[in-house]
C-alpha cells in the first residue's frame, strides 16, 4: 500500500519537474484579464466566424479560430478554480462574461443589417450538440492545458481550445436575431458544454502539475466533486441529442433498405422525407418501380414499426417506368464517336439514337426533341405522368443524361407540375425543396412566387431558389409557406 501511495507523489515529482509555475501564472494574469487587445480580438473573431457561417465557407471559420480570443480567459478561469485564487476567478470570468457580451450583440446587430439570414449548413451543425462535443473539449483543453504549462502555446492552443467557442457563440446571436429559440438554444448549450468543460479541465491538468499544491486534501476533494456533477449535469441533454441523432440514422437506412426489400428488382427510390419529430414518424417516399405493389403502404407500415419499435405513418408514392433499351449500344457508338476515325455517316447514327433515347425515357415523341449540335445538348418536354413529382422528373432527365452518352439531356417538366413543398423545421429550410423549385424554375424559365409564413421566411426561400438557379420573388403573406407561379402578364 505504501508503495502504491508512493507512484502518484513520485510521478508528481516528476511531472512538474522544470515547470515555472510562477511564470505561468504571470503570463495567465497578463492575458487572461480584460484589455483592448482583447475586445479587438473579439470583435475581429466574431466578424470573420458570422461571414463563414452564413457563406458557409470552412476556410474562413478556421480563420477565425486561429485568433482565438476566448481562450485565456477560460484557462485563467480554470487555473483560478485549480488554485483557488478567487481574485483571478473573478478577472477572468468578468473577461469571459464581457467578451461573450460582445460577441453576441455584434452578431445580433449584423445579421439583423443583413440580407441574409437563412440557416445555413454550419449554422445548422451547430444547434445540436452531443456527448461527441463534450469530448472534443474535454481532449481540447487537456491539449491546451499541456501546451501552456510545458512552454507550447501559441498556436497549438488557439487550434485546440478556439475552434469550439467563438462560432457557437456567434450562432446563439443568430438565434436572438431570428427569434430561433431552437437555433439559440442549441448553440448556447454547445457554448457552455465547451466553456464549463474546458475550464473544469484546465483547472484538472493544473493540479495535476503542481498547481494549487497549497491546498489540502479537503479543498482537491470539492475541486473533484465540481467536475463530476457539472460533466454529469452537461451529459443529460448532450446524451439526449446523440441519441436523437443515433436514432435518425438508423431511420434513415432502415427505411432505405425496406423499401428497397419490398420493391422489384429495378425499382429505384426517387425521393424520401422522415420526419422524426412527431408520433408516429411520418415516411413520404416516391418509387419508380417496374410494377406496381398493391398495400405497400401497409406493408411497409409494418415492416418499419418492427424495425424501429417505433409506430409510423407511411405513403409512398408509385410510378411505373419502363426498362432502358439500348443504353449500352448508344454508350459504346457516342464513346467511338469522339475518335479520329468516326465517320459522319456514323456520328449521326450515334445522334439519332442518343435523341431516340431521351425521347423514350421522357415519354415524348422523336420530332419534338430538339439538339444543338455545338453545344452538343438534347433537350426534350416529359410527357405528363400522373403523380409524378418534381422529383421525379428531375430523376428522368439524369437517367437521359445517362442514356444519351457524349450529349447533355435536358429535360423540362410539363407546366402543371406539382410544386415542391418547402418546409422550414426548427428553422432550417428543406435544401432539397429549395433544389428541386431552383430546378423547375429553370428548366420552365418562369418565376415562382412564395407565399406564406413571414416575410423574412419568404424572402430566405426565394433568395434559396434564386441560389440554385432558379427565378424567384416574396409573394403574398398569410397561411403555411407554399410556391405558386408568378402570373404570365407579370413576368
Amino acid at each position: 500500500m505504501k508503495r502504491l501511495l508512493f507512484l502518484p507523489r513520485r510521478w508528481l515529482a516528476t511531472a512538474t519537474r522544470g515547470v515555472d509555475h510562477d511564470g505561468i501564472l504571470r503570463q495567465i494574469a497578463d492575458e487572461a484579464g480584460w484589455s483592448g487587445r482583447y475586445v479587438f480580438l473579439i470583435v475581429i473573431s466574431a466578424a470573420i466566424s458570422l461571414l463563414g457561417l452564413l457563406m458557409p465557407s470552412v476556410a474562413v471559420l478556421i480563420g477565425a479560430m486561429l485568433l482565438s480570443p476566448l481562450m485565456m480567459p477560460i484557462i485563467g478561469l480554470g487555473f483560478g478554480i485549480a488554485t483557488l485564487d478567487f481574485h483571478e476567478i473573478r478577472r477572468a470570468a468578468t473577461a469571459l462574461a464581457l467578451g461573450s457580451v460582445i460577441a453576441v450583440t455584434m452578431s445580433v446587430v449584423l445579421i439583423l443589417l443583413s440580407p441574409v439570414q437563412t440557416i445555413t449548413s454550419e449554422i445548422a451543425g451547430r444547434t445540436q450538440p452531443t456527448l461527441f462535443d463534450l469530448l472534443v473539449a474535454l481532449l481540447s483543453a487537456i491539449a491546451g492545458g499541456y501546451a501552456l504549462i510545458r512552454g507550447r502555446g501559441g498556436t497549438v492552443v488557439g487550434v485546440a481550445i478556439a475552434i469550439a467557442l467563438m462560432p457557437p457563440l456567434v450562432v446563439v446571436g443568430f438565434g436572438i436575431a431570428t427569434w430561433n429559440w431552437v437555433v439559440f438554444s442549441g448553440a448556447l448549450l454547445l457554448f457552455l458544454t465547451n466553456a464549463i468543460t474546458i475550464a473544469l479541465t484546465a483547472a484538472l491538468v493544473a493540479r495535476c502539475y503542481g498547481f494549487g499544491s497549497h491546498l489540502s486534501p479537503h479543498h482537491t476533494g470539492w475541486q473533484l466533486v465540481l467536475f463530476a456533477v457539472a460533466i454529469g449535469l452537461l451529459s443529460v441533454p448532450l446524451g439526449a441529442g446523440l441519441r436523437r441523432i443515433a436514432f435518425e440514422a438508423v431511420a434513415q437506412r432502415q427505411v432505405r433498405d425496406a423499401l428497397g426489400d419490398d420493391f422489384p428488382p429495378g425499382a429505384r427510390l426517387s425521393q424520401v422525407e422522415i420526419d422524426h419529430g412527431i408520433d408516429p414518424v411520418r415516411v413520404r417516399a416516391v418509387m419508380l418501380t417496374p410494377r406496381i405493389e398493391p398495400d405497400a403502404d401497409r406493408k411497409l407500415a409494418a415492416d418499419l414499426r418492427r424495425r424501429l419499435a417505433r409506430a409510423v405513418d407511411v405513403h409512398i408514392d408509385q410510378v411505373r417506368i419502363s426498362p432502358e433499351n439500348g443504353a449500352v449500344e448508344a454508350a459504346q457508338i457516342a464513346r467511338a464517336g469522339h475518335g479520329e476515325a468516326l465517320s459522319a455517316a456514323t456520328a449521326a447514327r450515334a445522334r439519332d439514337r442518343a435523341v431516340a433515347d431521351v425521347a423514350m425515357i421522357v415519354g415524348a415523341a422523336p420530332a419534338t426533341v430538339r439538339v444543338d449540335e455545338p453545344a452538343r445538348t438534347i433537350r426534350a418536354t416529359a410527357a405528363p405522368l400522373p403523380g409524378l413529382t418534381v422529383a421525379g422528373y428531375r430523376d428522368l432527365e439524369r437517367r437521359a443524361d445517362a442514356a444519351a452518352a457524349g450529349w447533355q439531356a435536358i429535360v423540362a417538366p410539363p407546366d402543371d407540375v406539382a410544386l415542391p413543398l418547402v418546409a422550414i423545421r426548427s428553422g432550417v429550410i428543406d435544401d432539397a425543396a429549395l433544389g428541386e423549385a431552383g430546378w423547375v424554375s429553370a428548366r420552365l424559365a418562369r418565376t415562382l412566387l412564395v407565399d406564406g409564413a413571414t416575410l423574412r421566411q419568404r424572402t430566405a426561400v426565394a433568395g434559396g431558389i434564386v441560389a440554385r438557379g432558379g427565378l424567384a420573388a416574396p409573394g403574398r403573406p398569410g397561411g403555411r409557406l407554399r410556391l405558386r407561379w408568378m402570373p404570365p402578364a407579370a413576368e
